[in-house]
């Protein structure tokens, strides 16, 4: 049995954490988050009223993706996700999570 292990910083660490809450009464679009850092972790969740549904990007994991997780809790993996950027991340249109007039919660950890 082989053990491949990557990691970012040594030891692995969060040295960065930001927490927030994002609500846009216009149309959905992509928005972005300034954290003053490029997160490692992301966690986005819509506590609205079409249910609870999650998104979440991955150090090592693709650009704009995410693994999502709908209201009936289907997992899969979305490429309409989250962007890392060097001072924070952009929440892309997800008809799932991103919804106009719907609370969103976020936690990004650096």
């Amino acid at each position: 049995m082989a053990v491949t292990s990557t990691q970012s910083n040594v030891p692995a660490s969060v040295n960065n954490v930001a927490i927030g809450r994002y609500l846009d009464t216009g149309a959905a679009a992509k928005f972005t988050i300034t954290t003053g850092f490029k997160p490692r972790y992301v966690k986005v969740v819509n506590l609205g009223a079409t249910g609870l549904a999650s998104m979440e990007w991955f150090e090592g994991m693709t650009d704009g993706t995410c693994l999502q997780v709908i209201t009936d809790g289907t997992r899969s993996i979305s490429t309409d996700g989250i962007e890392i950027l060097s001072y924070g991340f952009t929440v892309e249109i997800n008809a799932e999570v991103n919804i106009t007039n719907e609370q969103l919660s976020w936690v990004a950890l650096g």
